[in-house]
């Protein structure tokens, strides 16, 4: 019973359908008060880059905007920006954030 309903109903909404397509056809252009335009969807999207979780350090011991947690392999402590040792780290690799260093294996400075 209940899908002789759905049906019924999909039938008439389909024949609802065709008869306002068929009314605003014939309706004059200059009585609509919305003239809709299409266009592609939405935009062709923009890439962004994928950042990757970690970086090699360069020479000057600084680590890029991007990547700002600075770690050292050997020790196996990464820093975090504002940290006590933070400024005079030289990194062997630069973190994307927290998360990605613990994942590798490393544990945040205790200061």
């Amino acid at each position: 019973m209940r899908l002789k309903r759905l049906v019924g109903l999909g039938i008439l909404a389909g024949i609802v359908y065709a008869l306002w397509r068929a009314w605003s056809a014939r309706m004059p252009a200059s009585d609509r008060a919305v003239e809709w335009q299409s266009s592609p969807f939405p935009f062709p999207p923009v890439p962004r880059p994928k950042l990757e979780a970690w970086l090699d350090a360069d020479d000057s011991g600084t680590c890029p905007a991007t990547h700002p947690i600075k770690a050292k392999m050997s020790s196996g402590i990464y820093h975090v920006p504002g940290g006590a040792n933070y400024d005079r780290t030289h990194p062997d690799r630069c973190y994307l954030d927290a998360a990605a260093a613990e994942a590798d294996g490393l544990r945040r400075s205790k200061v």
